[in-house]
């Protein structure tokens, strides 16, 4: 999506809040096939990670080709591949199905989530729009958590909200803005900018989402038969969790770059580790409940500023989508090793284990965001210039004489 578009943010965040909703539900969606479908507890995450793996699949695919096939017919294709697929694995309980349902709707969800990068990364400032977005999905998220424990069991209602809210999401589509022409996308490719910061960002980014869904993968898990809780109160420790991160949201919105992105990068993943560790070792309400709620309250503002710094290394958004399927990937893996884990050392034990891991990370998303510093001021100015050049080429249109004939 080129900078020249008019596309307003609020269809950005709608596609975005589609896109990303399906992480959200995660532990609900895996808890609910555990306990409705005849699967362990290693399968149903197994069978998570698939439904994000194909979010990821279609990030790395569409990456470099969101402008030329145009962001209105992939979004409307990412939308109703999401709602075919999740409305498939909704209705039915046969296993061969549900994985499939759950890999096409997982790939239309990043269609929409691709889209919306790319839309997000060309706006005059991609970490509030990001921030928009991230409390969409938060909002619509806690919710839903609310919500679907009264609606009665089985595993189709996590999946039906899915593929409702991409149906709802479709009227937005309309907004965004038309592909632009073969020709002038053409001229514009080019090398990826800011290489060795775009990898090393896409590699820490995929290890940090993949500790922060591990946990996220199980806590569902953990709050029932670690810390002995019912499905309703987990629930509504996850919905309060998730207004937390709301109000995180908005304070990070309202902080922007005051203090530049590398302060809350790195000190927030570092307190990240520090939450997870202690979800990890819940055995009671009070535990689980803090665990949760500081986490989900951290989780989003870091998750804002590395979303705008992504967006920062290439105005076209490339390197956005790149590094979020990346994070993608990461989100996908993290039911399937957190299973894994859990299975084989125990929840505390897992939850050491990826608080150091995110440690360890911390250092490098920290210098990548200091090494960048620069680049928000650069994107800042290629836009300025591409709509100064957009109102020049339009006001000379506007002069030409009209053209007639002689008769």
């Amino acid at each position: 999506m080129s900078s020249r578009t008019t596309t307003p943010p609020w269809p950005l965040v709608a596609l975005f809040t589609a896109g990303y909703l399906a992480a959200y539900l995660l532990p609900t969606t895996v808890g609910r096939l555990d306990a409705a479908l005849p699967l362990t507890t290693t399968e149903a995450g197994a069978v998570g990670s698939a439904l994000l793996l194909g979010s990821a699949t279609a990030g790395f695919t569409l990456a470099a080709h969101v402008e030329r096939l145009g962001p209105r017919r992939l979004a409307r294709a990412g939308l109703l591949l999401a709602a075919a697929g999740y409305g498939t694995a909704a209705l039915t309980t046969a296993l061969p199905a549900v994985v499939a349902g759950a890999v096409l709707g997982g790939f239309g969800s990043g269609t929409a989530t691709a889209v919306a990068a790319t839309g997000i990364a060309a706006q005059r400032d991609p970490h509030r729009v990001s921030t928009q977005g991230l409390l969409s999905v938060s909002a619509l998220a806690g919710a839903l958590y609310l919500t679907i424990p009264q609606l009665g069991p089985g595993h189709g209602l996590p999946l039906a909200a899915l593929a409702l809210t991409a149906l709802l999401t479709l009227p937005a589509t309309t907004r965004l803005a038309a592909p632009v022409a073969t020709a002038q996308v053409a001229r514009e490719r080019g090398p990826l900018p800011h290489l060795r910061h775009g990898l090393t960002l896409a590699v820490t980014l995929l290890l940090w989402s993949l500790a922060q869904n591990s946990l996220w993968g199980v806590s569902g898990r953990i709050g029932t038969t670690q810390a002995g809780l019912t499905e309703v109160t987990v629930g509504a420790v996850f919905a309060t969790a998730l207004g937390a991160g709301l109000l995180g949201v908005i304070g990070a919105s309202a902080l922007g770059a005051r203090f530049g992105r590398a302060l809350p990068i790195g000190a927030g993943t570092a307190l990240i580790a520090g939450c997870i560790a202690l979800s990890a070792t819940a055995t009671d309400l009070p535990t689980f409940a803090t665990g949760e709620i500081a986490w989900n309250a951290l989780y989003p503002v870091v998750l804002s500023y590395l979303i705008g710094l992504a967006a920062s290394l290439d105005p076209r958004g490339r390197w956005a989508v790149l590094i979020g399927s990346a994070s993608s990937l990461g989100t996908a893996a993290g039911p399937l090793v957190g299973s894994l884990l859990s299975a084989h050392v125990g929840y505390p034990a897992m939850g050491a284990i990826l608080a150091v891991g995110l440690l360890l990370i911390t250092a490098p998303m920290t210098w990548v965001a200091l090494r960048t510093t620069t680049l928000t001021t650069e994107h800042a100015r290629y836009q300025e210039r591409e709509r100064d050049r957009a109102q020049a080429q339009s006001r000379t249109a506007a002069e030409q004489p009209e053209y007639r004939p002689a008769a």
